[in-house]
């Protein structure tokens, strides 16, 4: 499986959800780009994956090299 990412833009647009889990600026990976309803489903801060609109998110593209070394270092995977 490829490994996606987002950096997280906003907290704002998180509306009734909890946005304590997002850090502006960091980088989160994603498990599911669309998941309906203008939401991305993403591993937080707390290590769990959640639903956050996509509207908080912006793309960020990988080398293969940092694709890889990610893929190794990331504790779920």
């Amino acid at each position: 499986m490829a490994l996606d990412f987002v950096v997280c833009l906003s907290k704002e647009p998180t509306g009734d959800l909890s946005g304590d889990d997002l850090q502006l600026g960091r980088l989160y990976e994603v498990v599911e780009r669309d998941a309906g309803h203008g939401m991305i489903r993403i591993i937080d801060e707390s290590g769990e994956d959640y639903l956050y609109p996509q509207a908080c998110f912006d793309s960020v593209v990988l080398s293969n090299a940092a694709r890889e070394q990610l893929a190794k270092a990331l504790p779920h995977r």
